[in-house]
């Protein structure tokens, strides 16, 4: 069958787009988070094999009630390609390209193509033929920046990258990054309160997160560090005794804040709320202006930059989906003297790569 596959593979779903060689898109599915970083081989493959498996349902003639069983019994697929959050050194393309050809029965070679999934946001450079150079920008539960330039082949190379680090090290601007920054800032006004210094207006957000966590009182904030920090419980006889929260891993009990930062921000105007995201945004932007440089800057200093004003900038993720979130990070860019000539934001990464994998295979 002449089927293009494309899969976005992020920390929070699983997107899978299936078209014909036409482009005409056949098929569609969702699955688990699938960070490549963040899990073992078998639990990746797992959650791509339901989100292509729901996919293949309406790719099939008749159309299956059920999902369709991976590995397929023939061929399906012409070519695939995976954009893969986490994939971020060449053992980790070699790793999951493993285990996707014998998930897909796709062997490894050109047909099969695994990279970082922001190899998917910078499709839009095609759209302007004025300009060589995209920097995709991705920021969801975490963050990752990269810039690309595009060949006379019509395939786009990878210039240069900063961040995809895991919540840990990093995610600048990211979910992860959102929930971090709400703990510090509140455990910066606990230590305010601490020095007898003028009390701070109520918050909403603060209320929010207190209330998610069982706690009552503002002063008494710092009681959400053993939030923070306490494992998920071993056994099933320990989480029984715990409360839900605590079952949640320690980095989506951050992450799994955003909504509440975003909503406090910019539904109930809360200052507050808003300084997080402000940090936040700056924390994005300083990793796009890492890849760029200014316009009359020495070239040798960074051979492998690009001018934002001669490139487009490619936001992906739930976070910068939210236009008030775009604006406060490109805010923070102009301030550092970085205006894209344009600004693109792909809502569905997955349907534009498969659509573009279709077209390269009608050439």
């Amino acid at each position: 069958m002449s089927l293009f596959l494309c899969v976005d593979c992020g920390g929070s779903k699983t997107s899978a787009v299936i078209t014909d060689r036409s482009g005409t898109i056949l098929g569609r599915a969702l699955g688990g988070p699938s960070n490549f970083a963040y899990m073992s081989a078998s639990a990746f493959t797992d959650a791509v094999r339901v989100a292509v498996s729901n996919a293949l349902k309406t790719c099939v003639s008749p159309p299956s009630i059920d999902p369709i069983p991976l590995p397929p019994n023939t061929e399906m697929f012409a070519s695939a390609w995976f954009g893969i959050s986490g994939v971020d050194s060449l053992a980790a393309v070699a790793n999951a390209s493993a285990a996707l050809s014998a998930l897909l029965r796709i062997p490894l070679g050109p047909r099969l193509v695994v990279a970082n999934d922001t190899h998917l946001l910078a499709a839009p450079l095609r759209l302007h033929p004025d300009i060589k150079h995209a920097v995709a920008a991705i920021g969801g539960t975490g963050s990752c920046v990269v810039s690309f330039q595009h060949q006379p082949s019509g395939m786009l190379s990878e210039l240069a990258r900063t961040g995809g680090w895991g919540w840990i090290l990093g995610d600048e601007g990211g979910g992860f990054h959102v929930g971090r920054e709400t703990m510090r800032q509140m455990m910066y006004d606990a230590a305010r309160s601490s020095l007898g210094m003028e009390p701070l207006p109520p918050s909403s957000l603060k209320a929010k997160v207190l209330e998610r966590f069982g706690i009552h009182r503002v002063e008494d904030a710092p009681e959400v560090l053993p939030v923070v920090h306490l494992p998920e419980p071993s056994t099933a006889e320990a989480a029984a005794t715990v409360p839900s929260y605590l079952l949640v891993a320690r980095e989506k009990r951050l992450s799994q804040l955003a909504p509440l930062v975003f909503e406090a921000a910019f539904k109930d105007k809360d200052p507050f709320a808003l300084n997080v995201l402000k940090v936040c945004a700056e924390g994005l932007a300083d990793q796009i202006a890492m890849l760029c440089r200014e316009p009359g800057e020495d070239p040798n200093l960074k051979p492998r930059a690009v001018e934002a004003n001669k490139a487009v900038l490619c936001f992906g993720g739930s976070l910068v989906g939210i236009e008030d979130y775009r604006a406060l990070v490109r805010e923070a860019l102009a301030k550092k003297g970085h205006v894209f000539k344009y600004v693109e934001f792909v809502d569905d990464a997955a349907a534009v790569g498969a659509v573009g994998l279709s077209s390269l295979g009608r050439t």
